[in-house]
């Protein structure tokens, strides 16, 4: 066991884990923010992904101990009320079905527009390429991304 300073949504927490525990359980289990999903436990399919400094990373096979001092910004924290661009595009684009991924999604797709504010469609699936959603609303999620980066810009 190990003591660990993180800041998460802007707030610094204290806590003593395992140096080795994926930082999808120390926010799951430890600070109760269960809007981060576990998928594969294998970072490839994205339900997992939070914010690091503002970079889309997968939080099962990231150890705590390599956090450091970034910032990280979980679902829960990437906007107070659900108003962030991007959570207001897949509301309007009603992109969630059974809505398993689309944290992972969500985040992923932020942290893309705060790099290429303006993408192209081959920009929105290249970058969203290894997130899986299951229910297939690849489609509603390409249109989402497209309608907050008009929203962003405007």
């Amino acid at each position: 066991m190990a003591n660990f300073t993180l800041k998460v949504n802007g707030k610094t927490q204290q806590l003593e884990v395992d140096p080795t525990t994926p930082v999808l359980w120390v926010l799951r289990d430890h600070l109760k923010l269960v809007g981060t999903k576990y998928g594969c436990g294998i970072a490839q399919c994205g339900a997992c992904t939070i914010h690091l400094d503002d970079n889309a990373v997968r939080s099962c096979q990231l150890p705590v101990s390599a956090v450091g001092e970034q910032e990280i910004t979980t679902i829960e924290g990437l906007s107070e009320n659900g108003d962030h661009p991007v959570q207001k595009a897949w509301i309007e684009e009603d992109v969630y079905q059974c809505g398993y991924c689309q944290s992972g999604q969500i985040m992923n797709a932020s942290a893309f527009l705060k790099k290429n504010p303006n993408p192209t469609d081959a920009e929105i699936e290249t970058a969203m390429n290894g997130n899986i959603c299951r229910c297939g609303t690849y489609t509603r999620i390409k249109k989402a991304i497209k309608k907050a980066a008009t929203t962003e810009n405007a």
